[in-house]
């Protein structure tokens, strides 16, 4: 599973260069046909990882509840984030998943609630979680560069 971590850091800071050169205004913008930003997408990540993994496992999650509330599933922008706040998310975003590489092998995450997803994919364990949120990343990631594309210059 540590390859899975590994990879997960490399997707996320993938994921960050992809989106270095954007403005806030950028990071902000809603396209038309797009019920979301890039910036939510980023928060939406760690929130979902957040969840996926420590409060399925029954752990206190390393990230603030405001975070958690604001970009969880079934969440959109609710208004325009400050680059303050874009500078948190980004910093986290980073090191929500070095402490979760820690937390895993403190083995915290031995009391995983077993689960299925909204695309029939059953989750029961640590393990199971961290595949499916590189599966998720993945797709965000997808979102993202189509959002990408069309933001204005």
């Amino acid at each position: 599973m540590e390859t899975r971590i590994e990879t997960l850091k490399k997707v996320r800071a993938n994921f960050l260069k992809v989106i270095g050169d954007l403005t806030i205004e950028q990071l902000n913008e809603i396209p038309a046909g797009f019920n979301n930003n890039v910036i939510w997408n980023l928060g939406h990540l760690l929130a979902s990882q957040q969840g996926l993994c420590y409060v399925r496992a029954g752990s206190k999650m390393t990230i603030d509840e405001q975070y958690f509330m604001t970009y969880k599933a079934e969440t959109k922008p609710n208004g325009f984030v400050e680059s303050t706040e874009v500078d948190k998310i980004k910093e986290l975003f980073i090191s929500a998943i070095e402490q979760f590489e820690l937390d895993y092998n403190k083995n915290i995450f031995t009391n995983y609630t077993p689960w299925t997803n909204r695309y029939g994919i059953e989750i029961t364990n640590i393990d199971d979680a961290i595949v499916y949120v590189l599966f998720h990343e993945g797709m965000h990631l997808g979102y993202v560069l189509a959002l990408k594309r069309l933001l204005k210059n």
